[in-house]
């Protein structure tokens, strides 16, 4: 058994129980964003959530320690995505990349935005032409350090 076990699982579990992952997280008590990348294998959970997961998803008590394990971060198989949804994220990256990069250095100097102190708000917005998918991500700033 490993942590792609125990994730093929939840989705299968989640699958067959019809849960959403907006109920599953309300039941965690976080947000939508971060359990779900959790169950999806990302992101450790402590021991009281994976006990809560346990129960939603009839894990067993090895398959709850897997929940608990701090991941290999990084779950897409190739370096350029093949599914469409994915492949559009990394597109916005090939075409807008560098001018994230540019007016983050402009707006707050020489250093990055985390995807460790990272919150993130996926939300539909109604539109008249189509609804939207909106996403909000806020990621702390860490500047480059001299020494």
């Amino acid at each position: 058994m490993n942590r792609l076990d125990v994730t093929e699982k939840i989705i299968a579990t989640k699958l067959a129980k019809g849960l959403k992952w907006s109920d599953v997280a309300r039941e965690v008590g976080l947000s939508k964003e971060w359990v779900t990348a959790g169950c999806l294998g990302q992101m450790t959970f402590d021991a009281t959530q994976a006990a809560t997961l346990a129960r939603l998803f009839d894990l067993t008590e090895a398959e709850t320690q897997w929940l608990q394990v701090v991941p290999y971060k990084g779950s897409l198989p190739t370096s350029v995505p093949t599914d469409p949804l994915i492949y559009r994220f990394y597109e916005l990256v090939s075409v807008y990349g560098t001018t994230f990069k540019e007016l983050i250095h402009e707006e707050f100097g020489d250093g990055i935005m985390s995807a460790i102190d990272f919150r993130m708000d996926l939300q539909r917005e109604p539109d008249p032409k189509g609804d939207r998918v909106s996403i909000v991500m806020s990621g702390k700033f860490l500047p480059y350090k001299t020494y």
